[in-house]
């Protein structure tokens, strides 16, 4: 389906400023810039540095857009200028009003991310990703250049060594040397303490209370403040000062200053921080303070005040420098608190110089020293570049503030969280004031670029804005699509925004761990996750809104605190479950999945991941499986956050079911499925906290498909946890049990499931929990609202389908009725009318004239109930509008409604097919539309009803008795002839249809049922032929059962799981061959006991008269025509059965003709052993065998009564019989006097198979049919490669057809390739279509022929091969030719000759539309 172009439109008004509004779009959208109310009228000019076509992206180069006026007229209201978004990244966006700027802001344009072998897109709500410390990956050689980012800026790199000035040190920012004297201070207590030099003060090398605490602030301020006085870095020398004033006041010629009362006296900071270096300005203390004389006696007074007002400001700072002391204690304590007492802290124990007091703020590259001669290297610039400050963050600091600058106390007031292993880069504004530092980080970025596809910016926060936007451009000219991912702690959305829009951040970092209870975290779903459940559906065209940046949703970050510390080891499923239900990116960090019950510290873990290894048991501490912690389930929830994210699934919805228990919806609103995942957390430890037994029972809208998957944490008998001192292990005795892809019944969490319905159509599921224990969770996969079966009934349904509703197709006065009452009937005419223009159609002078078709269309469906309905409602209320336009426009105005509707319907349908289907060419495409079209539910079910005790069966409630009723899809044969009632279902046809109608389009459950309702039907050892619903059936034909048991084997082997549906169990409705129809569910049998039932009838031979016989049931069949016969020939293992007047195949013709007196003769019985029943009983026979040496059918033989005894025949018997006779018997050689042939008179064609053996008329077994090939496909080992393809060659040359098979050779002397049904003449051989199978060219078996073409083409050589795909190509276009031109929608049940149209032939038929989609298959 084409999707219209999206295109957002921005409106600009007046003095509108947008920079901290984020403005999303994704490439391939169109960007309309248009004037708001305050604009109009006015000259407006807008620019931005989104770069021209074929120009290259440069952040200060902006450009004029041009104006676009679609109207083109004197009111240019609705002008625009645009940008045809192409590339991502942050753009900006100003404009001027006149010369003056009015307004602006940035948009950010996604990225588009490709992954796999064939580049794939992955949609940014499909990324799940892991976070890893480089270091902690061990010596991978090809990992070290590319995975250094931890130690990017680490102390001890060689080029920051090399290049001190690259980081903030005490040469190029002596503001920070009180703050290293301070930082040198602590350093030196802490080691003091470690060495217990404080013990007799109170303070322990091992801090374990509030008295110690208490103790250490004391000793600060009693001990180490008067030591350093601090104080003296911002105080000026009272004494020099003084003396520098007296001078002044005595110089001779000494100026007269006035005082200017505005300004007052302060100190000035001494630039270099020395002790005592400050001053104040002399010019003003001589304007203040002014002799009343030039006496000694005057100019000393005069020192006296100005003293007094120095050491009064002295004061002033001493009084400042105390306040920030305080809270350098406050933070020094709180830091103590957090890192050695605090519960959900890391608990480092005695103090060492591993672990100080508290992390160090600064370098010390030198050899220790007492505090006082360390003090000295402050002032030795080629000593205190290399003394530099470490990088970190600051709580609820300003992030557009750089900490690290003049004018903070930061370092000083000790409020930064320090990271100790990398220090604060120097960038300045520019490029020019660090040249080697941007250099260098430049190239850096531009290696990563190079090699990845995406960066984070850790603490982005902290990167100077300048800085990030330069090396981002940088890295997108490498990588244009850079995927970029930023943790940022503003605490301000808005300011989130600043950084998001100006750096094109792709990603924020969400962190579920900052959630403190499971509300918050749904909470922090449903704000970061998606769209609303039930959003409005948005047009293309639409106003660009300012949206949240979008986030990548972590249960844990490695900078977070351990879940397990701060909740429990039972947390970590359900939690990371939620997380994974956000429609978002998804992400988690290496330890969380394995369970380590600790914080893997970025700064001082030394110990290396554990590594991969299946077979490592519970207790190995280096080795990790699907058997550790929480890894399979992890597995399977990131696969299904992908799967959501890649089909639309962007719509939640957060249900806070209990305290603990949390529901996330996701939904798709263009396949209107859902998933529900219900996820039990355990903040509180359940083995120390109680958690109620009683679940609260959950209602679930919709009908269960399946559980996709269930898990719980369970504790395991091995040893407790023990750190590993070599790996990062986790808890052993902890892991999951995870089940995917299971029946509710079969769920160990749901204890049962109760079904309340609102209506026909409307289901709500009532879920009883009884293992919902802390720490589970359970996804259910909620069933689509409009399903294929539905979907039947809106677009398609013939006349006689309908008519059984009560209804019809909609006739057009003055020409036809409509092929279908559903919408592809008027879309086939829309089709024909649309490219000619043809207004004069009746069609549209119909729809001119009145409402009767458009009531029509919307009212058939309004009449039916649930999502049927709605659509009728949905277009009921599209054609109310319709109707208000001229009648002149209606025609074309209701053409464009029924377009986008038909369109996207035929998106559902292809959404709920298989991948074959989805990823299919336009002829697969509307080839398997087929399936919709052939598959319904009728007023009357069909099929005969399947085992109450069968899972996943659909119901409704039936309209009169208001009962549940199974409503199973059934196949029509072909329409519009064998659509409904009893001649809707027939055995052959459906199970010919099955393969390509239901399994390759990946209908399994509808394919399963309909295979175990005709199971039930089972008698005599056959399939019936007409259904009857059962209870009519009609047991007349041989070929019928041989076809079911194949597509059971085709079941088994495209099915995930199929050989599951080998013990479903099948209702009899007929557990003897003399049983009255037994009600569903009295017998029950599982299908493989029914299937060794049908193998063990045929080999001990099948003999009954139909029950009965007479006109009733066939007005002109003779007598012996109602006996039916069929066994396996003892010799050669061939089935065989019939005789002369009946015809148990599907070349089934009855002579209805009293005149040209063929009435009661079968026009071709081929009775004996046909060859396609040789090769599908070969082909069962062949898998029952291999099924039975796996011990998956649980029989080797089958066991039959012969004179008297019981004789075994094995599978491998009857397997071998059938191979060493087939080619015997049913090739005729090219050899005339060649010893196997019996008729040698007989042969007219040379080089082919039989079409049977054994026939009562001998000549019939010689004809050239197409049937051989049937055989070919299902068992090609009867086939000698050589001679199968100069049969296949004579095949093409004689029977090939345009569309179909010629059903006999045209030189045979009974040919006739024009079927008439209505013409009665005297000629025996076509009166009332007795040449129905005698030379018209069927559909069905081209299938099988191209097929067998292209197998054993394989096998003939390349060339050969080459030219067979040639031909099967050509020959599937002609038929993609007659698809698109039919009204039908379909492929014809016949031809007659040359492919002409045959009248009296069904338009579409199911076996006809399966068969080709079988070859495209194949292809």
């Amino acid at each position: 389906m084409a999707h219209s172009k999206q295109i957002r439109i921005l409106l600009l008004n007046e003095m509108e400023k947008l920079e901290k509004t984020l403005f999303r779009l994704e490439q391939g959208f169109e960007l309309q810039f248009r004037l708001g109310p305050t604009l109009q009228g006015k000259a407006v000019t807008v620019y931005t540095n989104y770069p021209c076509p074929g120009e290259t992206f440069h952040r200060e180069k902006f450009h004029s857009l041009d104006w676009e006026n679609p109207t083109e007229k004197e009111d240019d209201s609705d002008k625009y200028c645009k940008l045809n978004l192409q590339q991502s990244g942050s753009f900006q966006y100003y404009f001027l009003q006149g010369n003056e700027k009015s307004g602006g802001g940035y948009i950010v344009v996604d990225p588009i991310l490709r992954v796999g072998t064939d580049n794939h897109m992955l949609p940014l709500d499909c990324v799940t990703l892991q976070t890893f410390l480089s270091k902690c990956l061990g010596p991978l050689d090809e990992w070290e250049s590319r995975l250094r980012v931890a130690k990017e800026s680490a102390a001890n790199s060689k080029w920051i060594q090399e290049h001190p000035e690259s980081a903030y040190n005490l040469v190029n920012s002596p503001h920070l040397k009180p703050a290293w004297v301070l930082d040198r201070a602590f350093w030196h207590f802490s080691c003091d303490v470690a060495e217990g030099k404080y013990k007799e003060k109170g303070i322990p090398a091992l801090i374990e209370n509030d008295h110690h605490m208490n103790c250490i602030r004391k000793v600060i301020w009693e001990d180490i403040f008067p030591k350093i006085q601090l104080w003296e870095f911002f105080q000026v020398d009272v004494y020099k000062a003084v003396e520098q004033f007296r001078r002044l006041l005595t110089q001779e010629n000494r100026r007269e200053t006035k005082s200017d009362p505005t300004q007052h006296l302060k100190i000035m900071q001494d630039p270099e921080y020395r002790r005592l270096g400050c001053t104040v300005d002399m010019n003003i203390a001589l304007a203040t303070f002014i002799p009343h004389d030039s006496g000694p006696a005057a100019i000393e007074e005069c020192c006296n005040w100005f003293r007094k007002r120095v050491e009064e400001l002295n004061s002033e700072m001493h009084q400042l420098i105390n306040h920030h002391q305080e809270q350098a204690v406050n933070c020094f304590l709180g830091n103590v608190l957090y890192e050695r007492l605090a519960g959900h802290g890391p608990k480092l124990g005695p103090v060492t110089r591993k672990y100080p007091l508290v992390t160090r703020y600064f370098t010390f590259p030198f050899e220790e020293m007492a505090l006082s001669a360390e003090e000295s290297l402050i002032h030795l610039p080629n000593k205190a570049c290399f003394l530099m400050a470490y990088n970190g963050w600051v709580m609820g600091d300003d992030p557009l503030r750089n900490f690290a600058e003049p004018g903070s106390n930061v370092y000083l007031r000790r409020e930064l969280i320090c990271w100790g292993d990398s220090v604060k880069l120097r960038y300045g504004n520019k490029p020019e004031d660090c040249p080697y530092l941007w250099a260098h980080m430049k190239k850096y970025t531009e290696i990563t670029a190079t090699y990845f596809q995406g960066v984070r910016l850790d603490n982005c926060h902290s990167t100077p804005l300048h800085v990030a936007e330069y090396m981002l451009d940088a890295a997108r000219k490498l990588q244009p699509n850079l995927y970029v991912v930023a943790e940022l702690f503003t605490g301000s959305e808005e300011l989130d925004n600043v950084f998001v829009t100006r750096l094109g951040i792709s990603s924020l970092i969400r962190e579920a761990m900052s959630a403190y209870n499971s509300h918050e975290e749904g909470r922090l779903v449903y704000r970061y996750g998606g769209e609303p459940v039930g959003s409005f559906v948005q047009p293309c065209l639409r106003p660009l809104m300012p949206a949240i940046a979008h986030a990548l949703f972590m249960d844990i970050t490695h900078d977070n605190e351990c879940p397990i510390v701060h909740r429990s080891a039972y947390d970590a499923l359900p939690s990371a479950t939620i997380v994974s239900m956000a429609c978002c990116a998804s992400g988690s960090t290496r330890g969380y999945d394995e369970l380590v019950p600790h914080q893997i510290s970025v700064v001082s873990e030394e110990r290396f991941y554990t590594k991969w290894n299946p077979g490592a048991s519970p207790s190995d501490t280096g080795d990790v499986n699907f058997q550790s912690g929480i890894i399979a389930a992890r597995c399977a929830i990131n696969k299904l956050h992908q799967e959501l994210g890649a089909k639309g699934f962007f719509q939640v919805y957060v249900d806070q079911v209990d305290e603990d228990i949390v529901a996330v919806t996701r939904h798709s609103p263009s396949i209107h499925q859902s998933l529900v995942a219900v996820s039990r957390t355990a903040f509180r430890n359940p083995k120390t906290s109680f958690y109620s037994k009683e679940v609260p029972q959950m209602c679930i809208p919709g009908k269960i498909e399946e559980v996709v998957l269930e898990a719980r944490t369970v504790e395991r008998n091995t040893k407790p946890y023990k750190k590993d001192e070599h790996s990062i292990n986790g808890m052993p005795n902890i892991t999951v049990e995870v089940r995917e892809h299971i029946q509710l019944n079969e769920s160990k969490i749901v204890k049962q499931a109760g079904v309340a319905t609102k209506g026909p159509k409307e289901y709500i599921q009532e879920i009883e929990f009884e293992n919902l224990s802390p720490g589970s969770v359970i996804i259910f996969s909620i069933a689509s609202k409009l399903t294929l079966a539905e979907l039947n009934q809106i677009l398609y349904r013939c006349e006689s389908e309908e008519h059984e509703d009560g209804g019809g197709c909609y006739d057009i006065p003055n020409w036809s009725a409509l092929k279908y009452a559903g919408l592809q009937g008027l879309m086939s005419v829309l089709a024909e009318i649309r490219p000619k223009n043809d207004l004069g159609h009746p069609f549209c002078d119909n729809l001119r004239s009145g409402d009767w078709m458009i009531d029509y269309v919307s009212g058939r469906l309004i009449s039916r109930s649930g999502a049927i309905a709605e659509v009728g409602k949905w277009l009921q209320a599209m054609f109310f509008y319709l109707k208000q336009i001229p009648r002149y426009l209606i025609p074309c105005y209701f053409d464009a409604i029924l377009i986008g509707v038909y369109t996207t319907l035929l998106d559902t349908a292809w959404k709920q097919m298989s991948s074959f289907v989805q990823n299919g060419s336009t002829f697969v495409k509307h080839l398997s539309l087929g399936s919709v079209q052939m598959c319904g539910v009728g007023k009357l079910p069909a099929l005969p009803r399947l085992s109450p005790s069968l899972l996943d069966v659909p119901y409704r409630l039936n309209g009169i008795t208001k009962e549940k009723e199974q409503c199973c899809v059934s196949i029509a044969a072909g329409l519009p002839h064998f659509s409904s009632g009893l001649f809707r279902c027939w055995g052959r046809d459906t199970f010919i249809a099955l393969r390509g109608i239901l399994l390759v389009t990946g209908r399994y459950l509808e394919a399963r049922n309909i295979i175990l309702a005709f199971a039930g039907t089972l008698r005599h050892g056959l399939i019936p032929n007409l259904l009857g619903e059962g209870t009519y059936a009609r047991y007349n034909c041989r070929d019928a059962v041989w076809w079911w048991l194949q597509c059971i084997q085709d079941y088994c082997k495209m099915v995930p799981n199929g050989l599951d549906i080998l013990k479903c169990p099948v209702s009899r409705m007929y557990p003897t061959d003399d049983s009255a129809p037994l009600p569903a569910g009295t017998v029950d049998q599982p299908l493989f006991e029914v299937i060794q039932e049908a193998m063990q009838r045929h080999m001990q031979g099948i003999q009954f008269r139909e029950r009965n016989a007479g006109l009733q049931i066939d007005r002109n069949m003779k007598d012996e025509g109602f006996n039916v016969t069929a066994g396996v020939d003892e010799k050669t293992g061939f089935v065989y059965g019939g005789n002369r007047l009946n015809c148990g195949t599907w070349m089934d013709k009855m002579g209805e003709s009293d005149r040209a007196r063929n009435r009661g003769i079968p026009a071709t019985p081929r009775d004996g052993s046909a060859v396609e029943i040789v090769g599908l009983c070969k082909s069962a026979v062949r898998w029952l065998l291999e099924l039975s040496k796996n011990n998956i059918f649980p029989y080797h033989e089958v066991r039959v009564k012969r004179h008297g005894k019981i004789v075994t025949v094995s599978y491998d018997e009857w397997n071998r019989k059938i191979q060493d006779n087939f080619e015997r018997l049913f090739h005729v050689s090219e050899d005339p006097s060649h010893p196997n042939e019996k008729h040698p008179n007989l042969v007219h064609k040379r080089g082919i198979y039989k079409d049977s053996y054994g026939a009562s008329s001998p000549w019939c077994d010689y004809q050239l049919r197409p049937n051989f090939t049937i055989a070919m496909v299902v068992a090609p080992e009867l086939f000698t490669p050589e001679k199968a393809w100069k049969a296949l060659e004579m095949a093409e040359k004689k029977l090939l057809g345009p569309l179909g098979m010629k059903t006999l050779d045209p030189d045979d002397m009974v040919y006739c390739g024009i079927y008439d049904n209505a013409l009665d003449n005297d000629n025996y051989n076509l009166a009332k279509g007795f040449n129905y199978h005698q030379g018209p060219e069927w559909l069905w078996p081209i299938g099988y022929f191209l097929r067998a073409k292209l197998y054993f083409s394989k096998l003939m050589g390349l060339e050969t091969s080459a030219k067979t795909m040639l031909l099967v190509k050509n020959v599937l276009s002609r038929h993609y030719v007659h698809l698109e031109r039919s009204p039908w929608k379909g492929l014809p049940e016949l031809t007659n000759e040359n492919g002409q149209h045959c009248p009296f032939s069904c338009e579409t038929q199911a076996w006809s539309i399966a068969v080709i989609l079988e070859t495209l298959y194949d292809l």
